[in-house]
């Protein structure tokens, strides 16, 4: 039986974001994974947690995925209070990581490769209100031909640097003005399923 951890980072702003395609999403990955026969923990970080089973709890899991609505071009801040301190306490405990990968005897071992975490894969997920055609295009200025996975390494660089394998980025775009929420959901199932294929 594979370990699923679903972490819902969403944070309520009254009028803007009261959070339900975020949580519409983790339910549906939720009853996806079940399907499959996988074991599923939870963590909504806007209702709280505890450090040490946050910890536990990626060390148990075979499957991390983040689920995050984009505010300004980033996750809500309170997720990355919680990557701080959880990923502090990983630190701290020699369970993460060992540490950044490089020694003084051996200046060909590079920086980021003292992760503990091999054998584990990332996945992150996105709702936001950009548009798709806004990414890998070089005509698009804002983000100037950068693609998704690159407007969020800061996010998937925690797992990197810790071992662990990030799958490429799900997004859901244009949830504002032009959402193709059904469709969207769909290929997320689909992505979903090929995971542990």
């Amino acid at each position: 039986m594979k370990k699923v951890l679903i972490i819902n980072t969403h944070q309520f702003y009254e009028g803007i974001s009261t959070g339900t395609l975020n949580n519409s999403v983790v339910e549906i990955m939720k009853e996806t994974m079940t399907n499959l026969g996988c074991e599923i923990q939870l963590t909504h970080v806007e209702k709280g947690y505890d450090i040490n089973e946050e910890v536990n709890k990626h060390l148990w899991a075979d499957l991390i995925i983040t689920q995050s609505p984009v505010y300004w071009f980033g996750s809500p801040w309170i997720y990355k209070k919680y990557v701080d301190e959880v990923f502090t306490e990983g630190l701290k405990q020699g369970t993460f990581l060992a540490d950044d990968g490089r020694t003084r005897n051996d200046p060909s071992r590079q920086y980021g490769t003292g992760g503990k975490l091999f054998g584990k894969k990332y996945m992150l997920s996105l709702t936001w209100n950009a548009p798709q055609e806004a990414f890998d295009n070089s005509e698009q200025k804002l983000f100037d031909g950068r693609s998704v996975d690159d407007v969020f390494i800061h996010n998937t660089s925690n797992y990197r640097f810790c071992g662990v394998e990030v799958l490429p980025t799900f997004s859901f775009f244009d949830v504002f003005k032009d959402p193709q929420v059904s469709k969207d959901i769909e290929s997320l199932k689909q992505k979903l399923i090929k995971i542990f294929d």
